[in-house]
């Protein structure tokens, strides 16, 4: 279900930032009457649209495993760009319409890279102890016992997977949970991979 609900976050918000971006453009190019034909037209999808927005992106905030600074952040930006936002298309204030523009571009490159400065997070981990690895890359998801289930992760003490096809799905990652090829060597996805099995039931 989170992997479903991520997707039509991702959807909503790419309409949601065109949307955003067609008005700004006719607000900057001093189409008036072009703007309210717009947003009297779109008016019911951008509702729509809008609550999507909203319902998705706090499931998706409650249930992640990967939250922190990045997160709060993020929210803030969004929350502080709506009013910016209704309030600048109401009074046809440029200024306001292109900073809440901005700040919903903002919070967008937060959610890809989890940094508030579009870093991505890619500390190396010195050791080859499976257990180590796990507490430090899949704890958040996955909890301590492998049952947590945050972020859509699946419950690794029912897995039935065959060690080589943990060791893919650690590497290449699969929906939500992001692949480890270029934070982790073969050895340690080994290491990861096998102490998964000590998680099983």
């Amino acid at each position: 279900m989170y992997t479903g609900i991520l997707h039509t976050h991702t959807l909503v918000v790419s309409l949601f930032l065109l949307i955003y971006l067609i008005k700004t453009v006719l607000l900057f190019l001093g189409k008036t009457e072009m703007l309210q034909n717009f947003t009297r037209k779109f008016r019911v999808p951008e509702m729509i649209i809008s609550v999507l927005f909203f319902a998705t992106g706090i499931y998706l905030a409650v249930n992640t495993g990967n939250g922190g600074t990045w997160l709060w952040v993020k929210l803030a930006a969004v929350l502080i760009s709506i009013p910016l936002a209704v309030i600048g298309f109401k009074r046809m204030n440029k200024n306001l319409a292109l900073l809440s523009l901005i700040l919903l571009i903002y919070s967008y490159g937060i959610s890809e890279t989890k940094s508030p400065f579009f870093k991505k997070e890619n500390k190396a981990v010195e050791t080859v102890d499976g257990k180590e690895i796990y507490e430090a890359k899949c704890i958040s998801c996955h909890g301590i016992d492998g049952k947590l289930g945050m972020s859509g992760s699946k419950d690794i003490s029912l897995s039935q997977l065959k060690p080589e096809e943990k060791i893919k799905l650690i590497t290449n990652g699969k929906n939500a949970m992001k692949g480890y090829k270029e934070v982790l060597t073969a050895e340690q996805i080994n290491a990861v991979a096998e102490y998964t099995e000590t998680l099983k039931k």
